[in-house]
């Protein structure tokens, strides 16, 4: 699942955005939610999605049916943290905020996908690169005939859930497709990145991120 906060514009809308979201999932029981609080942005939820099209699907609905306008956090999905105090069991993080100190942490997981990519030979650099910057590892590349290629790669769910597949689109001229599914959890370096507004860190604005990329994002 791809999560991301759900927040009113106004804040003494909560309790209809509430009214709303309990409409909505009526008819759509794959939408999960739980109320949470922000420092920024007060009251709102924090949701769960199949996926980025359904969660602008729910977030569409929301205004054309409801007449709600919300802001939405940048979505995220579920990691598993264990502490040096029980490293074998695993507390779900759903939220960058929830995240422990980091001097009692003694791993974090994140998803990684099994995904397949089929497009013309001509752009087979082009997704490639894409497709490791992502921090994908390319496990497979098979020529289906003289100008479609099958690459496969594992890559972490999280850097699929934000642009992948525009830029996928863009640098393909859209002759690619895109499937994938789940092979597990794997231990990666993910850091907290907070950003400071005049010297106080903004939680709506936080987010997990791989080590390695925190530098330039946080740029």
């Amino acid at each position: 699942m791809v999560f991301a906060g759900i927040y009113p514009v106004d804040t003494e809308d909560y309790e209809e955005l509430r009214n709303s979201m309990e409409k909505l999932q009526l008819n759509d029981a794959s939408l999960v939610f739980q109320p949470e609080s922000s420092a920024a942005l007060g009251f709102g939820f924090r949701c769960g999605f199949l996926g980025m099209l359904h969660m602008e699907i729910i977030q569409e609905r929301l205004e054309r049916e409801f007449n709600m306008t919300v802001i939405t956090t940048v979505p995220n999905v579920s990691y598993h943290a264990f502490t040096n105090r029980a490293p074998d069991d695993a507390f779900i993080l759903n939220n960058p905020s929830d995240l422990p100190d980091p001097s009692t942490i003694n791993r974090i997981e994140e998803p990684y996908i099994k995904a397949s990519i089929i497009t013309k030979s001509d752009f087979v650099g082009n997704v490639m690169s894409l497709c490791i910057e992502k921090r994908g590892m390319i496990t497979n590349q098979t020529y289906l005939t003289p100008e479609r290629v099958e690459l496969t790669f594992d890559m972490p769910l999280a850097e699929i859930v934000f642009d992948f597949y525009d830029r996928l689109k863009t640098v393909s001229k859209g002759y690619a497709s895109f499937d994938y599914s789940p092979i597990g959890m794997r231990v990666s370096k993910l850091v907290r990145l907070d950003i400071l507004l005049n010297g106080q860190p903004v939680d709506a604005l936080s987010a997990l991120i791989h080590t390695d990329n925190a530098q330039h994002i946080g740029r």
